[in-house]
């Protein structure tokens, strides 16, 4: 017998639970199908950081970094077991591409979109302290900037969420593998497979949150639904058998200026991360050796001391994927805003998730549920997910 749902979800990444998560709270009937493991995708192969864009300043992104860093800020109060603030170093050096005037105007910037609280506190480091950070190397070393953004375990958070949706209502069903979606007039009829049985429900919307694999589900609904130009570009980050003392570093790469960051994890060191166009099946994805060589370049190149025989082993590698707008040029210079796409402007009865970051999970979804509201019956809601604690 077909279930009737307001909205199916599919895909138990960070963004289909902050869907599921925000639905249920305004008082919506949900399911959530995910079809291995909540982030499985790219919401645990992420920086593991809950940061508000500091390069995205760079170009003219200031709506997202004033947003992320508000929701970096409600992260911290509602999540204060799985999100930390941390403290960040940016060395400066004598053929740095971005100046020192440059960056404590973009740290001043930083701040003040930050609401000048203490997360916004940013300075620099003496002189005579640039022996404690980590054998940096100090040779034309102009100067050390340092100020603070948030770490997370992006896999845990997604659980946190998920579990958040699950006390609020949320039917979470999961080994579930979408097959496909007939659109009807006001309604879609879903179809999944679960327990080994082939399984159909009716939902007023669907939302399509599966991640890097969210171009090809939409092309699975029938009629046909417009899927924008998409691309997905591959992260990968290596694991260093050695724990920083002195916090994180936020690096410019010596061979095309990009940002890397190097930072302590679970004991070790997590260095990332690349951007490299990917066109084959998510499900494939891995590190490339080229990739690997590139990252343990900029280590090497600002930590000496960690060269040759005397180099900390890279226990390990993971890569993820991103969902950028098509077009040409580097990826670096694309919009990392979230893109929501619907079939139709009035009354959709699909919405589908593009790309986005793990900070801003919590007000996309907001942002979601309130483009597809049109299709949803009044209900009464139970919650704001803006006070709700996650665990």
């Amino acid at each position: 017998m077909s279930q009737d749902y307001d909205l199916v979800v599919v895909g138990a990444g960070i963004h289909g639970a902050g869907i599921a998560q925000a639905a249920s709270a305004a008082g919506h009937s949900v399911l959530l199908l995910e079809q291995s493991s909540i982030a499985a995708g790219s919401s645990s192969r992420s920086s593991k950081l809950i940061h508000g864009g500091l390069r995205y300043l760079e170009s003219g992104q200031w709506r997202l970094v004033r947003e992320s860093l508000h929701e970096r800020a409600l992260m911290l109060k509602l999540a204060p077991e799985l999100v930390k603030l941390q403290t960040f170093h940016i060395p400066v050096y004598r053929h740095t591409r971005r100046r020192p005037w440059q960056l404590r105007m973009g740290l001043a910037l930083y701040a003040l979109l930050a609401g000048l609280d203490r997360s916004a506190h940013f300075g620099t480091v003496p002189r005579s302290r640039w022996g404690e950070l980590d054998g940096l190397d100090t040779h034309e070393l102009e100067q050390v900037f340092w100020y603070h953004d948030a770490q997370t375990d992006d896999a845990l958070l997604t659980a946190a969420v998920v579990r958040s949706a699950q006390a609020l209502g949320t039917t979470f069903a999961m080994p579930a593998s979408f097959v496909g979606a007939t659109l009807e007039g006001a309604a879609v009829q879903v179809r999944y497979r679960q327990d080994q049985l082939d399984k159909e429900c009716r939902a007023r919307v669907l939302i399509n949150a599966a991640g890097p694999w969210a171009g090809t589900l939409a092309h699975t609904i029938t009629p046909k639904i417009e899927v924008p130009a998409l691309q997905l570009v591959q992260g990968t980050h290596i694991m260093i058998d050695y724990q920083p003392r002195a916090g994180f570093y936020y690096l410019e790469s010596p061979r095309d200026g990009r940002a890397i960051f190097v930072m302590p994890w679970k004991g070790r060191t997590l260095v990332g991360t690349t951007e490299v166009r990917y066109r084959g099946d998510p499900a494939d994805v891995h590190p490339a050796a080229h990739e690997i060589h590139y990252l343990e370049g900029v280590l090497h190149h600002y930590f000496p001391a960690w060269r040759g025989a005397a180099s900390p082993p890279v226990l390990g590698s993971f890569a993820g994927l991103r969902v950028l707008p098509g077009g040409e040029g580097h990826a670096f210079h694309r919009s990392r805003e979230t893109m929501l796409h619907t079939d139709r402007a009035r009354q959709p009865r699909v919405l589908s998730v593009y790309g986005g970051k793990l900070t801003t999970w919590r007000a996309v979804s907001a942002r979601a549920l309130q483009q597809v509201s049109a299709s949803l019956p009044p209900r009464r809601a139970v919650a704001r997910t803006d006070q709700l604690m996650l665990r």
